[in-house]
């Protein structure tokens, strides 16, 4: 694992203890089950809070937003099967004279801007990882389209779930280069373990407290990923 970080090292902003390495799973498992368990036990032990702040979360987006509460879109999880994300809803409904959605710059309110900013809008996946869709722990769960846009290499952040958090978003969030966040998804494939997801979680409440890098630079989230342009060949001609 130490070795396989140092090549990554340019890309994270904090290097994880050598007990991370602790527990390693077997991604040809699926979802593994030593990472299925540390879920469930973390999830449970932690219901009180977690449920409290659920319901008291979506007051408030009932309140600020109006209905619905819920925001649900079609997501790729472990090797690419699709399944249904549930989060607060951060967004308006605006629309133009023509009947389209605004740019998330204009429909994105203070609020829902709060709410990204805690990760509070992520709160209801927490019942993803419940029903074995999503992991407390992987790579963030993007758009079914950019399944046929990734190359090969970026493609295997699929051979884990998707997680609420990641080791892209503890080095970086919105604010890194898409090439760079899915170089950062592989690398945690190739390490991840019960000692790396907990010292992940662990930074991502830092992040909670100190929020960083939530948009990406001049946008309102993320721009799309249309793809990464192949490299000039530099081979003599």
């Amino acid at each position: 694992m130490r070795e396989s970080l140092r090549v990554n090292y340019s890309l994270s902003r904090s290097a994880p203890p050598n007990w991370a390495s602790w527990g390693q799973y077997r991604t040809s498992e699926g979802f593994p089950p030593s990472k299925r368990i540390l879920d469930f036990l973390l999830l449970i032990l932690s219901s009180p809070c977690w449920v409290a702040l659920l319901i008291l979360t979506a007051l408030c987006v009932q309140w600020r937003l109006g209905g619905p509460v819920l925001f649900r879109q079609d997501r790729p999880g472990l090797k690419g099967r699709i399944f249904r994300v549930i989060k607060f809803r951060s967004m308006t409904d605006e629309r133009d004279a023509s009947d389209q959605l605004l740019p998330d710059a204009v429909r994105l309110a203070p609020f829902g801007r709060q709410l990204r900013s805690t990760s509070l809008d992520e709160l209801p996946s927490l019942l993803c990882v419940l029903k074995g869709e999503m992991s407390l722990v992987g790579p963030r769960p993007l758009l079914p389209q950019y399944l046929n846009r990734y190359s090969a290499e970026q493609a295997r952040r699929h051979n884990l779930p998707p997680g609420l958090t990641g080791w892209a978003q503890v080095n970086g969030r919105n604010a890194l280069a898409w090439e760079d966040k899915f170089r950062l998804d592989v690398w945690y494939i190739e390490n991840a373990s019960v000692g790396l997801d907990l010292w992940i979680l662990f930074h991502t409440v830092l992040k909670v407290v100190r929020p960083d890098g939530i948009s990406a630079v001049g946008e309102a989230t993320m721009p799309e990923f249309l793809g990464t342009s192949p490299r000039p060949d530099s081979s003599p001609k």
